[in-house]
């Protein structure tokens, strides 16, 4: 991918591990943090940092803090959970943030949009956790290699 971009991503499953697993099949550059204690270690390819604290929801806040901006998956039309809090912490630190659900026609396009509006370098991907939305990982995954199709496509 001609497109230097950097992919932040956290440890729930979903959208984050199937972020971080896209970004391994690519060999794309990516980290991010996860929260102590987890019960299922990310994979070590992901290259995630723990930091000390088991909140989940301050580890989304770092990884906010760290990326250009965020884009939040969901299944459905309202964000709500740690997708809404992803929502509500990027607006507190100003950083742009995108919310895109499965009823939304063209993610693919609205992500490229927003990457190529506010010069995101550094992305920072979260959404929905697996267990309350199923099937998510694999939706995201979809949008996330139509999206790379689009940036391959452009000349250097």
């Amino acid at each position: 991918m001609a497109y230097k971009l950097v992919i932040i991503s956290g440890a729930q499953t979903g959208v984050e591990r199937a972020a971080l697993d896209w970004t391994v099949k690519h060999d794309l550059p990516r980290g991010g943090r996860h929260p102590a204690g987890l019960t299922e270690a990310p994979d070590p390819l992901h290259k995630l940092r723990e930091v000390e604290t088991e909140n989940v929801l301050e580890v989304i806040e770092a990884n906010i803090r760290d990326a250009d901006g965020t884009v939040v998956f969901t299944q459905a039309a309202k964000a709500t959970g740690t997708a809404q809090k992803a929502v509500s912490t990027s607006k507190k630190h100003k950083k742009p943030v995108l919310h895109v659900h499965r009823g939304i026609l063209g993610v693919s396009e609205k992500i490229v949009a927003f990457l190529d509006k506010y010069y995101v370098r550094r992305l920072h991907l979260t959404g929905s956790p697996e267990a309350d939305e199923p099937g998510l990982g694999v939706w995201v995954t979809s949008e996330l290699e139509k999206a790379k199709g689009i940036l391959d496509r452009r000349p250097d």
